[in-house]
């Protein structure tokens, strides 16, 4: 049986096929429940109550709310290019899925184990905005289009700060695998558990980091390409039923993504708190799902809390601020690494 898996193409093919729905179906779900705990989060910070109807705390919520989207009428206007109008939703809910290839969620959990894990990643985001602009081209209308060029050139604007993040990591780390990123975070005798993850000694970088995720998945305060006050909806004010909902998904599931990637970064990926029981007794993918939960929860925290940057303000924090500072603080941590010998592998 191992020789089939292992030693033959239809053997691998399945193989593969069966890790993908082990990771892709949770996910699903937790992109489901995603949408019922923002409202629920949103709802407790506001004194309302949320969703509470369909099911036992309106748990089923997630379920009538797909259930609707099905039901609907696909709506492709006049004028817009069918093909790329429909194949938009489609190429964002898509990469969204992809980059989890690379994501270890546990010691040896992960579907693609490759030395450049990171540029992976980083590739990936950066076609994201592909869907984005064929959205807007696509559907003949200028609110789109307005809202499709906002995304591209806000998604552009703090890759570039996120790259110098990256690069200040992986000095540290010396391999763009990541779950040697995960390995060079383990506690020693010194400093154990959860003050050895990056987010102590790269604290600078860690908020960057996580305030440039908010800006790549067009959240709020940065969810300029919707501005529902300026352009309707922005790059999918023309959507409706399926494609509408492949668009949400996509974006709940590149907040997943970032909040996984920060915790792999930052957060010690499935390392627990503290090397000792009961810390360690609790497995690795509990320790990584919760980090996820605590990221999304100030995903959904920031939201119900800044109103939104004018675009002016934002171009001005990604290029003016984010931009010098990840820059500087790379020269910084290069030359600390060479001046006290702290340099990996070395």
């Amino acid at each position: 049986m191992y020789d089939f898996f292992h030693n033959t193409n239809l053997g691998l093919v399945i193989l593969t096929f069966a890790e993908a729905l082990v990771l892709l179906v949770p996910l699903l779900i937790g992109v489901a429940y995603l949408t019922y705990a923002e409202r629920k989060v949103l709802a407790a910070m506001q004194l309302r109550k949320g969703p509470n109807v369909v099911g036992p705390f309106g748990l089923w919520q997630p379920f009538a709310d797909a259930l609707k989207m099905i039901m609907k009428e696909t709506i492709i206007p006049t004028g817009a290019n069918r093909m790329l109008f429909l194949l938009a939703p489609m190429l964002t809910f898509a990469l969204a899925m992809v980059a989890w290839a690379v994501i270890p969620v546990n010691e040896g959990w992960v579907g693609a184990n490759i030395n450049v894990g990171i540029l992976y990643l980083f590739a990936i985001s950066s076609l994201g905005v592909y869907g984005i602009i064929i959205a807007g081209w696509a559907s003949n209308s200028k609110y789109a289009f307005l809202g499709a060029m906002r995304s591209a050139a806000q998604m552009v604007s703090y890759e570039v700060s996120m790259g110098f993040v990256l690069v200040t990591v992986l000095l540290c780390v010396g391999s763009l695998n990541l779950t040697d990123v995960v390995h060079s975070q383990a506690g020693t005798t010194w400093l154990p558990g959860f003050l050895h993850w990056y987010w102590l000694p790269l604290f600078p970088m860690f908020i960057v980091f996580f305030i440039s995720t908010l800006a790549e998945t067009n959240r709020a305060p940065f969810d300029l390409p919707e501005g529902e006050s300026e352009i309707v909806a922005g790059f999918f004010v023309e959507y409706s039923s399926m494609s509408f909902a492949l668009f949400f998904l996509g974006e709940y599931a590149n907040m997943i993504l970032m909040s996984a990637l920060t915790t792999i970064l930052f957060l010690g990926g499935w390392l627990p708190l503290f090397d000792v029981a009961p810390f360690t007794l609790i497995p690795g993918v509990i320790w990584f799902v919760l980090k996820i939960c605590f990221c999304l929860f100030v995903f959904l925290w920031v939201r119900a809390t800044f109103p939104r940057y004018r675009y002016d303000q934002l171009m001005r924090l990604g290029w003016k601020v984010f931009l010098p500072l990840s820059l500087l603080w790379l020269v910084i941590t290069a030359g600390a690494l060479m001046a006290f010998g702290w340099l990996p592998n070395a």
